[in-house]
């Protein structure tokens, strides 16, 4: 097990970003940016013996800043939306940036927070043989968030090819904190097309429904005979172009699923597969919620080694509290007291099926 640390580029102020590669004894191989904490690479040989990298990302320090949607980065410290920017605490309103647009251009919802863990360069130190700490602190009021927030993530790879991202945040002022990785995953290799034929296992009974502007209604709604049932493994795209409004709004797969059984604890919530490379992923979590995004909005970008990010050629399983939690009192709440710890963890295994 090593890991290793190398000069990526440098952001337009100077500051130095770095990548760290870990690998285990398996030839498998995790690439972190300390810009945004940035997943950038999951490498390892596919059924044929072949490396596959099968993360989409981009190659420059440049790319990342102009280009991307939050490919690999983290998140926060608001992940997903907030409808209207606001939400109110113990009778206070607070305003956020608004930084999702309508058609007009005008501010209607706020989106990751603004982008801020994802676009800052982390402070970073080796802290084993198998992980990687990066630590940044988020300023009191920074697009409107209150409370100076503390956080650690850390990456940690096992010997049986299991990623675990643990996350650990505290503030100064009560304020909501859901913390994700945004990972595009494309189990053929990032370069390799589409998503659709790969197949998808979700351990969920119901879904947060929305509305036109991606914001959950505050309902939970059962997949029972929906194309939302997952429960069942299928490929991503058996039922992605029905005739569903839920799947219209959001132009196919963009929702928060409801992880049955969620109680705190390490809980699988997926399994996917590719047939074509005989990559399998699994992913545990101890969130209530995973949004499943096919990459609906995907629209050419150029990637690593100058391939295109075309439409659904990455899914993304971002596991969370529910989004628009501090406005739903009947969702799991993400609001937290000044000095009260934040902590979460996520894994991801990975195996490889021969023929």
């Amino acid at each position: 097990m090593t890991v290793t640390k190398a000069p990526f580029g440098t952001m337009p102020d100077g500051r130095e970003v770095f990548e760290f590669t870990l690998e285990n004894d398996n030839g498998m191989k995790v690439m972190i940016l300390s810009l945004g904490a940035t997943l950038r690479s999951i490498i390892l040989p596919d059924k044929n013996g072949n490396e596959q990298d099968i993360l989409l990302g981009f190659d420059t320090v440049a790319d990342y800043l102009e280009k991307s949607s939050y490919q690999g980065a983290a998140v926060g410290p608001c992940a997903n939306r907030i409808g209207n920017g606001k939400f109110e605490i113990d009778g206070q309103t607070f305003e956020v940036i608004k930084n999702e647009t309508d058609k007009d251009g005008n501010g209607v919802t706020c989106l990751h927070a603004g982008g801020e863990f994802s676009f800052e360069v982390w402070q970073s130190i080796i802290t084993d043989s198998d992980s990687v700490e990066f630590s940044y602190t988020s300023p009191d009021g920074l697009n409107g968030f209150p409370g100076e927030m503390k956080v650690q993530i850390t990456y940690k790879l096992g010997q049986n090819n299991d990623l675990h991202i643990s996350y650990e945040a505290i503030s100064t002022r009560k304020t909501p904190i859901n913390l994700t990785n945004h990972a595009y995953f494309n189990l053929s290799g990032f370069a390799s097309g589409d998503i659709l034929s790969q197949v998808l296992q979700l351990n969920c009974s119901q879904i947060t429904p929305v509305d036109a502007l991606s914001i959950p209604t505050g309902e939970l709604m059962s997949v029972d005979g929906t194309a939302f049932d997952f429960r069942v493994a299928k490929t991503i795209g058996k039922d992605i172009e029905c005739d569903d409004e839920q799947l219209k709004l959001t132009g196919g797969y963009d929702h928060n699923f409801v992880i049955d059984g969620a109680d705190g604890t390490l809980r699988k919530c997926a399994y996917a597969y590719s047939e074509n490379s005989g990559i399998v992923m699994h992913v545990y979590t101890t969130m209530p919620g995973v949004q499943f995004y096919a990459g609906n909005f995907l629209k050419g970008e150029t990637g690593k080694e100058g391939k295109s990010m075309q439409h659904r050629s990455g899914f993304c399983l971002e596991t969370q509290f529910y989004p628009d939690s501090p406005n739903k009192t009947s969702f799991p709440d993400c609001i937290y007291d000044a000095g009260q710890e934040f902590i979460s963890e996520t894994v991801y295994t990975f195996e490889t099926l021969s023929e």
